[in-house]
Formats: C-alpha cells, sequence, structure tokens
C-alpha cells in the first residue's frame, strides 16, 4: 500500500520551529501521524482489572480480522508500517499486551505464555473478535502458537516471526544474559539505542526526540520488564510448549530473519517440525522484526501465505 505524505523528518522540524513543543509532544505528534497514514486509530477497553491499549482501523473494511502480538518489551507501534500494507483489505487489531505500552502493567499478573494466552482470549472475545489471522513476534509468536494450540477453532491463520518459545539453538542473547547483561532490557542512557542495534539489523531511522522518549519509557519500564522476561524465559525451557503446539490446526507461517540476534533462526526447524504442515521463510540481512525491518516484504509473504492456504 502506498501512501504519499510529508516525510516525517519535515513534519517534526515543522512542529519544532512552529510551537515550543515539548519532545513527548513532538513523540506523540510523530506517532500519531504514523498511525493515520498507515489508516489506524488508538482505542482503549476495560476487561476485568486490565486497561488495555490498542490500535484499530480507522475506517472498517469487509475483509476478517488481523490480530497482531508485539514481542517482549514491545509495544502495539512496532506494527504501524505492517499494518498499514493491511488496512485496506482487512480490520487489524494491534494489541499491548499488559505490562507494555500504555497497558496495564500490574507486576503480580502473570506473565508466562500460558497466562498471556489467557489475557489475549478475554481481549479478543471483548473485543467481539471472530476467527482472526493471527500474528507475533518473538514473545507475541510465542503466545500466538500457543493460542492456536489451546483454542483450534478460534484461529484462521498464524504467522510467527522470530518467535520465542523454543530455544535449542542458542544466541548471543543467551550467552549476554548468561553473563548478566541483557540488553533487551535498558536501564541507564544509551541502552536503548544499543537494544535496537542488538535487535535489528535494518533498523528504521528514527529522529532523536523519538527515540529520546522511547528510552525514557523504556527504562522506566524495567522493573515489568524485568518479571516478564524472567517468566517467558522460565515457560520456554520447559519441553511443554513444543508438545503444545503440536495441537495446532490452523495454517501456520514462520517467517524468521537469518541475522536474528536475539533467538538462532535455526529455532525455526523445530516449529516446522512440530506444527502440522507449517511452513517456513527465512529471510537474507534481517534481524529479529522483520515485520520492522521490511514490513512491506512481511505483508506480501501474509497475503501469499493465506491465498495457497485456502
Amino acid at each position: 500500500m502506498h501512501r504519499s505524505s510529508l516525510p516525517i523528518v519535515l513534519l517534526i522540524f515543522i512542529s519544532l520551529f512552529l510551537t515550543a513543543c515539548s519532545r513527548q509532544s513532538i513523540y506523540e505528534t510523530a506517532i500519531e501521524w504514523e498511525r493515520s497514514r498507515a489508516g489506524l486509530t488508538e482505542d482503549r477497553i476495560q476487561i476485568g482489572e486490565l486497561d488495555i491499549a490498542y490500535l484499530r482501523n480507522q475506517k472498517i473494511t469487509n475483509g476478517t480480522p488481523v490480530v497482531l502480538l508485539h514481542g517482549f518489551g514491545a509495544n502495539k507501534d512496532n506494527w504501524i508500517r505492517f499494518a498499514g500494507e493491511l488496512t485496506d483489505d482487512f480490520n487489524v487489531y494491534a494489541i499491548d499486551l499488559p505490562g507494555h505500552g500504555d497497558s496495564s502493567k500490574e507486576l503480580d499478573l502473570g506473565y508466562r505464555f500460558e497466562d498471556q494466552v489467557q489475557h489475549v482470549s478475554r481481549i479478543i472475545a471483548a473485543l467481539d473478535i471472530d476467527q482472526p489471522h493471527m500474528m507475533g513476534n518473538s514473545m507475541g509468536g510465542a503466545i500466538t502458537a500457543l493460542y492456536a494450540a489451546t483454542f483450534p477453532g478460534q484461529v484462521r491463520s498464524a504467522v510467527l516471526f522470530d518467535p520465542a518459545g523454543i530455544f535449542e539453538y542458542d544466541s548471543e542473547l543467551v550467552e549476554l544474559v548468561t553473563e548478566g547483561d541483557n540488553p533487551l532490557i535498558p536501564k541507564k542512557p544509551g541502552d536503548f539505542d544499543r537494544l535496537l542495534d542488538f535487535a535489528l539489523e535494518k533498523r528504521p531511522f528514527a529522529p532523536w526526540p523519538i527515540l529520546d522518549v522511547m528510552e525514557e519509557k523504556a527504562i522506566a519500564n524495567r522493573e515489568v520488564n524485568e518479571v516478564i522476561f524472567a517468566a517467558i524465559r522460565d515457560s520456554g525451557y520447559e519441553p511443554g510448549f513444543r508438545n503444545d503446539i503440536e495441537r495446532i490446526e490452523a495454517p501456520v507461517l514462520v517467517v524468521w530473519g537469518k541475522k536474528d540476534r536475539v533467538i538462532n533462526y535455526r529455532n525455526s526447524d523445530i516449529f516446522v517440525e512440530r506444527i502440522p504442515h507449517a511452513r517456513k521463510v527465512l529471510l537474507d540481512g534481517v534481524g529479529h522484526a522483520p515485520m520492522i525491518e521490511v514490513p512491506e516484504e512481511s505483508a506480501r509473504l501474509f497475503r501469499q501465505f493465506i491465498q495457497s492456504s485456502n
């Protein structure tokens, strides 16, 4: 999908010169512009004790719903440019999972994969989403796979972008975490820039006001991020996950960047072996988040996949 508009850099400079904007307001203006350009708008829903933020289509279409689940430490806006390739034909829902983005961040909520599957189930039911295509990246990929296994009749198809859940082959991240250094949890200025360089091989441009605010948010979320990381690390090393995903009935596409330093791309083989009739695509020169690094190609792979699955 091509959407003509002013470059984001020009938009930010206009904001800087015409108003006495704070970095936060510049960030909000830029993000809102990106969302609108992709055909998305932000919304919220209260589900029991959970306050959930999400993005949805500005204009509802006749297409099927697509649910997007981000990775650890990320948020719904990771999907903006990818979603912009879909909103003309699908009804997109990019959810801030509990503990992330603008959603509730209780420390004792429960963040193991099986816990998060139940959280997502409540969110999808509250939003009245029926038989969506589901996609997830990293932690969100593991949740998507386990959701499809837990509720086999409720998922139309599943796309897993560099999913967590299986760590048969070690990665650079495993080595660093073993040494007490986790680049996925920013703790001080400069750490967020390091995170982006570590996770992304094709890093999209973002001006300094945007990155500064994103870093501030990431550092502020350190405590809940540490709780979530421990929960998903422990549940990811249990053999039950591998057995569970064998129950998936929906068509599954596994997409993995071969330059992934967070989770070794060779783990894709285990997913494909365990999930009935799963397919695999490996992307050269791409890191841990294909939907950010190559959004157009990622969307094309999804479209081709569902067309061939019909």
